[in-house]
């Protein structure tokens, strides 16, 4: 919903997404207990979270299916201060695209599709660009399709209510970004594909295969589809910030993210699904195997899957209007982490990391407030340009008068503010620009810290 500020609609992480690193191919460490100040950790650290960036949500911790910590943080209503609890439902922006995968895997396993099939198959008229596109290319982000939340007029289309087939209409005839299966780039408009696929080949509305086939069998009673209009008891409202403070987020008829991302789900029903995943439920191991293994970047089938502190990692976050949210689990340790929040610009992927880092015993700091430093602008013409991530990843830097700004591809300009000459900050996410120079006094890259990662994009312009 919304890799969002430095923002893509329907995300897999709240932060700038391009290339994954490579699985690691060592033995991974063997399982390690929490430590025993587990939850005096994670108040702290969420404590400082609260302060520094108004996060608002909901922790879950377990290992091998046992609650270590879960806990409501802030307001799930700000208007009538309804704290947060486990069992307030988020809007789980793209991890419904985990759903969406499974409900496509069960379909299979019972002969009523294949992942090799073309997405021609269950889609009339198609176009003549869309013909070697399979369902495997569409849950994989490898079709080339246009994703339509990175259309210029998506946040105007957003408040309308639409159909299938008008929404498909609005990407069916445009160009394919790059051959089919030549590439991975994150892409909606695959998994509003795969809804119409389910629906096709189960005879149910997405909605409907997915409460009788995944959430009625796991006894998963606070989880569906959501709908504005629905009176939903412990529904938390969504806030982003503006100017600094909270204020309600923008309205998303959620017929747009549809299989994408128009699920929710609480803290602890996110674990039910978890150890249903763990325990081999729903799905045969074949299907799981298919499920769990990387095609392009990391990206299997609704999930990454990625190494973290040495230890393999499937997980997958989310952003939509109002709210952020990551599962990350560890099979081999079997502990997940889950992150719900009513806050858009709360980044769930590094409050994430930073809980697991707690757990691991591996480095992670508290949120600290920035102080914006007294630079002359003048010194900003130097940063002027495009920094190239990826070959499909940009962000460009530009000037307003004393401001400087920094516009990532198919996102949203933000302004930046100094921490040094050299180093600046995002206020809309958790986020810095350190700008490198040459011996010459040249600027060569930039690195975006973001996440808990460092990451190198070379001055192309």
């Amino acid at each position: 919903m919304k890799t969002r500020c430095l923002l893509t609609h329907f995300a897999v992480v709240v932060s700038l997404v391009f290339g994954c690193v490579v699985l690691a191919q060592s033995p991974a460490p063997a399982p390690v207990a929490p430590p025993p100040d587990l939850a005096a950790k994670v108040d702290e650290y969420v404590a400082a979270q609260m302060k520094v960036n108004q996060f608002s949500g909901a922790v879950l911790i377990a290992r091998d299916g046992k609650v270590l910590l879960s806990k409501g943080y802030g307001l799930a209503h700000r208007e009538f201060d309804i704290p947060n609890t486990p069992q307030t439902k988020f809007r789980l922006g793209s991890i419904t695209k985990q759903f969406t995968a499974t409900a496509a895997l069960l379909l299979e396993e019972r002969g009523k599709l294949s992942t090799e099939d073309p997405l021609c198959k269950f889609l009339e008229p198609c176009p003549e660009a869309w013909k070697p596109v399979t369902v495997h290319h569409l849950l994989t982000h490898t079709s080339g399709i246009p994703s339509y939340t990175g259309m210029p007029d998506y946040r105007v289309q957003m408040t309308h209510r639409v159909s299938p087939d008008q929404m498909i209409a609005r990407f069916r005839d445009k160009p394919l970004d790059f051959p089919v299966g030549d590439r991975y780039r994150y892409n909606n408009s695959g998994y509003f594909l795969l809804g119409v696929i389910i629906e096709k080949a189960s005879g149910m509305s997405y909605e409907a295969f997915l409460a009788e086939n995944i959430f009625a069998p796991l006894g998963m009673k606070d989880s569906g589809y959501d709908h504005f209009e629905t009176i939903l008891p412990r529904r938390a409202a969504g806030y982003s910030l503006e100017k600094g403070a909270p204020v309600n987020s923008a309205y998303l008829d959620m017929g747009q993210p549809y299989a994408a991302g128009s699920l929710y789900s609480t803290a602890e029903d996110l674990l039910t699904w978890d150890q249903a995943l763990a325990g081999g439920k729903l799905l045969s191991a074949k299907s799981y195997e298919k499920m769990y293994t990387p095609f392009k970047n990391n990206y299997a089938y609704g999930w990454a899957v990625a190494p973290r502190f040495n230890r393999k990692t499937i997980g997958h976050g989310g952003g939509i209007n109002g709210f952020s949210t990551m599962i990350n689990r560890y099979p081999d340790d079997n502990v997940c982490f889950i992150v719900l929040s009513n806050l858009e610009s709360a980044n769930a992927g590094r409050i994430s990391r930073d809980l697991e880092a707690l757990y691991f015993g591996e480095k992670y700091e508290l949120p600290r407030e920035r102080v914006v430093a007294r630079v002359d602008p003048r010194l900003y013409d130097a940063y002027l340009g495009k920094y190239e991530l990826s070959p499909t990843f940009t962000i460009t830097v530009t000037r307003d008068g004393n401001r400087l700004l920094t516009q990532a591809t198919n996102q949203p300009q933000f302004e930046v503010f100094p921490e040094s000459e050299t180093k600046f900050f995002l206020r809309v996410v958790d986020a810095q620009i350190t700008f490198v120079k040459d011996e010459k006094g040249v600027v060569t890259h930039l690195i975006l810290h973001q996440g808990g990662r460092d990451q190198f994009a070379k001055k192309v312009e």
